[in-house]
């Protein structure tokens, strides 16, 4: 089932409320600071922000793949962003059978591990 780009910003959204009020080992991960894009395929659709302080900020919604490289990407379905927000769907599974793409630097990846 295919969701709304609405139903995706507020699964994003509550991402970046998660880890605002995440425990200090996660926020210490998250607190890169780092652009980020998340392209839905199946909606072709991209949001980007900032990763800062261990919130996402500046979140935007443009058509298409993203337009611009952001430092941190991810690339899946709506269905999976979803399923990934509400812990329904484990993230180092989905990445490790290809429905979740993730692009960025190998220190983001260290980073970003504790946070998968």
């Amino acid at each position: 089932m295919t969701r709304t780009t609405e139903e995706c910003r507020r699964s994003l959204e509550r991402l970046a409320e998660n880890l605002a009020r995440a425990d200090d080992d996660v926020r210490g991960a998250a607190a890169l600071h780092r652009t980020v894009s998340c392209h839905l395929t199946d909606l072709d659709t991209t949001f980007t922000g900032r990763l800062a302080d261990g919130r996402v900020e500046d979140l935007d919604q443009a058509p298409g793949p993203p337009a611009e490289r952001a430092q941190v990407r991810l690339a899946m379905a709506s269905d999976d962003l979803i399923a990934l927000v509400d812990g329904e769907l484990h993230f180092a599974r989905a990445w490790a059978t290809g429905r979740v793409k993730l692009e960025a630097g190998f220190r983001d990846l260290l980073r970003l591990r504790s946070l998968l």
